[in-house]
């Protein structure tokens, strides 16, 4: 028999009253259960196991409804994290973008500090003193490659003194003021420097066209130069120190040998003047001028047999002397 055929058919209870019923009866049942059980406090009274009961039935459901709240904090917590990264990015970008010029600055000191570094490495034997010095111009044209340099006579520049970088020779001073001098470059129309192959030491001249390689002429020797000998400078004539790198051998298109520069390698910013004026200065006067026997030892004193013949021979020649008079 269904439930609207039985006698309770017509039974009609407020929705309101019914569940105010349901919220009375729970209150009695909870005051219930905490008067009968309040006299253990271990928890063994006799409604112990239906209070256990009850706990262990309620803690699923409590973090079931936990569970929205836990939610709606990990959201919060994402959208505010969101929100701090995007403004943690503008500021990093900020910071970026003023950080910027400074490590191009520090890149561009990292480069000129390399680049006087390796010039402060090099060393002529014997030594000879450099002026460091920086090209504030260039002068390049179909016959004309030279620059000028902020060192002159004032820091004992003078004419002919050579100029290098860091990896070769780069031409040599034609004039020098106080402050500044001016560089005729080894690719010059009128650059002419002597040279020598350094695997089999023959001699040449190195001859400048206006081009990027200068020629290498009048070579002394029968096949004396190959593809890729290195080419120093000779010191022949007293104008540059021997030994000075230039660069390497190469066939031109024209079938003509050609030097590749070394001082090609990296740019004409920063050099050093060799203040050389000739193979004198290299040397020490002082031992130049020794006397020959100075580190020979003394005679020893002549004996009274030597003594007796040095003075009869001296006797004689006197005699002999005066009889000629």
């Amino acid at each position: 028999m269904a439930f609207r055929d039985g006698p309770f058919e017509n039974l009609k209870l407020p929705l309101v009253w019914t569940a105010a019923g349901l919220v009375v009866a729970g209150i009695a049942a909870s005051v219930m259960l905490l008067v009968t059980d309040s006299h253990s406090r271990d928890g063994t009274g006799p409604i112990a196991p239906v209070r256990a009961g009850f706990t262990a039935g309620a803690g699923p459901l409590g973090g079931l409804f936990a569970a929205p709240v836990r939610w709606t904090g990990h959201v919060a917590s994402y959208v505010g994290g969101y929100f701090n990264a995007v403004e943690e990015n503008r500021r990093l970008r900020r910071e970026l973008e003023e950080l910027q010029p400074w490590r191009d600055h520090a890149i561009a000191l990292k480069n000129v500090n390399t680049r006087y570094e390796a010039m402060l490495g090099l060393r002529t034997e014997p030594p000879v003193p450099m002026a460091t010095a920086r090209s504030i111009s260039e002068a390049r044209g179909p016959f004309v490659n030279a620059r000028l340099i902020d060192a002159g006579s004032s820091r004992g520049v003078r004419v002919g003194n050579p100029v290098v970088n860091e990896h070769g020779l780069v031409g040599r001073v034609v004039g020098a003021a106080p402050n500044v001098s001016r560089v005729l470059l080894v690719t010059d129309v009128t650059s002419r420097i002597p040279v020598l192959i350094d695997r089999t030491d023959a001699r040449a001249m190195l001859t400048g066209d206006g081009s990027g390689n200068p020629r290498l002429e009048y070579v002394r020797g029968q096949d004396a130069v190959q593809k890729g000998d290195r080419v120093l400078s000779s010191g022949d004539g007293g104008g540059l120190p021997r030994g000075v790198p230039i660069g390497v051998v190469a066939r031109g298109i024209d079938g003509s040998w050609r030097v590749k520069l070394f001082s090609d390698r990296g740019a004409i910013d920063y050099v050093r003047v060799m203040l050389f004026e000739d193979f004198g200065q290299l040397a020490d006067p002082e031992a130049l001028n020794a006397a020959p026997l100075a580190g020979l030892a003394a005679a020893p004193p002549p004996t009274p047999a030597q003594a007796a013949a040095i003075a009869d021979a001296q006797a004689r020649r006197q005699a002999a002397a005066e009889a000629a008079a």
